[in-house]
């Protein structure tokens, strides 16, 4: 069995943290972020695909801040991607 909670089942934090969910719900910490997290293989291809944005940007020749601005991250964010990419 698998340890996330299913897309279509898992319910929005709402702008709160895990703590304050978990608080106002009585529920453990851990089940907050079981029923609200996404499964880490849809994290990485999303943080993947992300990360190729950032490549072809900056080979595009946009500055790193423009590249924050258009991707919606921060620059520290653009830095570490192009670094990682430049280490593989």
């Amino acid at each position: 069995m698998s340890r996330y909670v299913p897309a279509e089942l898992r319910r929005p934090r709402k702008g709160r943290t895990i703590k304050e969910a978990a608080r106002l719900t009585g529920l453990t910490e851990q089940t907050i972020k079981r029923w609200t997290s996404e499964p880490r293989e849809v994290y990485l291809s999303r943080v993947e695909g992300r990360r190729e944005q950032i490549r072809e940007l900056r080979a595009a020749g946009m500055a790193m801040r423009a590249i924050a601005a258009e991707v919606g991250c921060s620059v520290g964010t653009v830095h570490n991607a192009l670094k990682l990419a430049n280490n593989t």
